[in-house]
């Protein structure tokens, strides 16, 4: 480990150390420079957010599937949203829609998710004491806390939250005099949408900073577990495409507040002609899917990422093909930034053109198989533990396979302007990306609790969660590929007025009772989290009997992580069922921090070499930790 490193790590140090304990309610649980309470902040936030979205899908479903329905017992919580008639007003609808997206895309699973396990696990799975910088830690919280109050403000407006969809396409979204939705609402989606880009950067920033600097002696790249990966590849991709959605959003802002025509040309109002020409809305397209297509993979791989530790450490066998993974993950990575424009093969453009994006979308199946493969090449043959984390990840597996397959449907240019904008592209996203980035999370919450709250989670009432779940997810997007394909158009308020849809009105029925009884089943779990922090039954300090370094410090660790010097990492993050272990004592999984010279019968033959580079990392151990004592 270089000086630099050492310095670092030192520094970090004498930075949190000032705030250890010896703070006040605010300082230690609202303005708290830990890493794990602002991971539980971002957890918290999340799920309030999930419940608004989940909300929202419940009244925009209830309008479809029950389109004759009286929702006057909606009143209350809606107020003027319902007419008189008992019908959902039909520019709340659209309002809705577009609300549900962007809390479910961007609060839930880009915040909620990402923010929570970066957050916590960083720092604890490479061994530091906290985060490069937790001022700046904090700061990616309360960004994120603002734009969801401006956002949650949005709601209230007597004009409604913005509407047009969560792709916010001008020149609906540019012309404040279009509907009501892109009025003031569109505004503040806009601004709100502007700290929480802030919010993602700075937290990007802090997470490679942590990653590549602050790494415990002996833990090299080739040692970190793949979330830390699956984190730092995620964070890499954050901070190229945000800004572009930023400049996206800023130019938008200009159109609708300054007169300025960079997305707008020859617009009539009314029968009236704009002042404005020489924009082209197709400009904002490019630049919302250059964030777009990557944001796919920002909200999926932390979900991946988590799976891969949470099935090797249930199958108990070491991850298959560990760089394979790694490479995979790399390769999303690049190729999520060079196949945007699939999303726009019905805006005009080149035919070449498009075929060209065709191509690169199509090879991106290519590294998501070989993750899907390595699951299951890992869990084949192994010991299975059926925890409800591994039950998730199972669920995510299961969830990226069938939505990814319709993934290769939509990605041909010729089948794309067919289904274009229809439930069969709701039906794909959904799957692959909204409920397996979901499940991960789920899994990722039931696998850390008892790391972050000291207590178990009841495994009945997540096996009951599970289930409800998992055929709840299929029971509402699988039928709708089906009406995708009989051409039931997105974001419509009604279908009644089709003779073709007649025929899917029980099927459109169907689904919104699955959506019910779905989302209805999170009920469940949120009751099982709350009541587990205060009355579950005590974690023992390795619940899951895992490899990596967090199962290392106490139960609840306090700021600084471990109370005395940082452990040292002599072996890779999967050694689980490694022949000789139980003659080496360590029964079926041998933890990063014990040396490979206390486990002579289960050592490989390159391993044994690694022996005589322990005393090093041992004395580089004990200088930091006297540094730090010194500090």
């Amino acid at each position: 480990m270089s000086s630099v490193v050492q310095e670092n790590m030192h520094h970090a140090h004498a930075a949190h150390d000032e705030h250890e304990h010896h703070g006040n309610f605010l300082t230690n649980y609202i303005f708290s420079l830990d890493h794990k309470v602002i991971g539980k902040q971002f957890l918290f936030t999340g799920m309030f957010w999930a419940l608004i979205g989940g909300g929202l899908s419940l009244i925009f479903r209830l309008q479809l599937g029950f389109p004759e329905a009286d929702l006057t017992w909606l009143k209350p919580i809606l107020g003027g949203w319902i007419t008189e008639a008992g019908k959902l007003d039909q520019e709340f609808y659209l309002a809705a829609v577009t609300m549900h997206g962007t809390i479910m895309v961007f609060f839930v699973l880009t915040a909620g998710l990402s923010g929570t396990f970066s957050n916590f696990l960083i720092p604890l799975q490479i061994g530091a004491r906290d985060m490069a910088s937790g001022f700046m830690n904090m700061l990616s919280y309360w960004f994120f806390f603002i734009s969801s109050v401006i956002m949650f403000i949005s709601l209230f407006l007597e004009t409604g939250p913005a509407g047009g969809g969560w792709v916010i396409y001008p020149p609906l979204s540019a012309l404040p005099q279009a509907i009501p939705g892109s009025g003031m609402g569109m505004t503040l989606w806009l601004v709100s949408m502007v700290f929480f880009i802030a919010s993602s950067l700075i937290g990007g920033i802090n997470y490679i900073s942590t990653v590549i600097n602050l790494r415990t002696a002996g833990m090299s790249f080739s040692k970190l577990p793949l979330t830390i990966w699956a984190f730092f590849i995620t964070a890499i991709i954050g901070l190229l495409s945000f800004p572009v959605l930023f400049a996206a959003a800023l130019l938008l802002v200009f159109d609708r507040s300054f007169g300025t025509s960079f997305y707008l040309s020859d617009i009539y109002v009314a029968g009236e002609l704009l002042q404005h020409s020489g924009g082209s809305p197709i400009l904002f397209q490019h630049l919302f899917w250059f964030l777009g297509h990557p944001e796919v993979y920002i909200v999926l791989l932390p979900a991946l990422g988590l799976t891969s530790e949470v099935i090797s450490t249930n199958s108990r066998k070491p991850i298959f093909g560990y760089r394979a993974m790694i490479g995979s993950m790399l390769g999303i990575a690049f190729l999520s930034f060079i196949v945007w424009a699939h999303h726009m093969f019905v805006s005009g453009m080149n035919p070449f053109l498009g075929s060209v994006f065709m191509f690169l979308t199509l090879i991106i199946a290519v590294p998501s198989a070989v993750k899907a493969f390595n699951y299951i090449t890992t869990m084949f043959k192994g010991n299975l533990v059926f925890t409800p984390a591994m039950l998730f990840s199972i669920g995510l597996v299961s969830l990226f396979i069938s939505g990814g397959l319709t993934g290769i449907i939509l990605g041909n240019s010729a089948l794309d302007i067919q289904l274009h904008d229809t439930y069969f592209v709701v039906a794909h996203f959904h799957l692959v990306m909204g409920s397996a980035s979901f499940f991960g999370m789920m899994a990722g919450v039931y696998h850390w609790f008892p790391k972050m709250f000291g207590r178990m989670m009841n495994e009945k009432l997540g096996y009951v969660h599970f289930w409800f779940t998992f055929i709840g997810a299929y029971l509402v997007f699988f039928p709708m590929h089906y009406v995708g394909i009989a051409g039931f158009p997105r974001r419509y308020y009604s279908y009644t007025n089709f003779d073709f849809t007649q025929s899917f009105t029980d099927l459109n029925m169907f689904i919104s009772a699955a959506a019910i009884f779905t989302v209805s089943a999170q009920l469940l779990f949120m009751f099982n989290f709350i009541f587990s922090i205060f009355k579950g039954k005590k974690a023992p300090l390795n619940p899951w009997n895992s490899t990596t370094l967090e199962w290392t410090t106490p139960r609840v660790p306090g700021h600084g992580n471990w109370p005395g010097a940082l452990p040292v990492v002599y072996r890779w993050p999967y050694d689980y069922s490694k022949p000789g272990s139980e003659e080496d004592g360590h029964s079926d999984f041998i933890p990063q921090d014990v040396p490979h010279s206390a486990t002579p019968a289960s050592n490989l033959e390159g391993e044994k070499s690694l022996i005589g580079k322990e005393a090093e990392l041992q004395a580089l151990a004990a200088e930091i930790y006297k540094n730090e004592d010194h500090h």
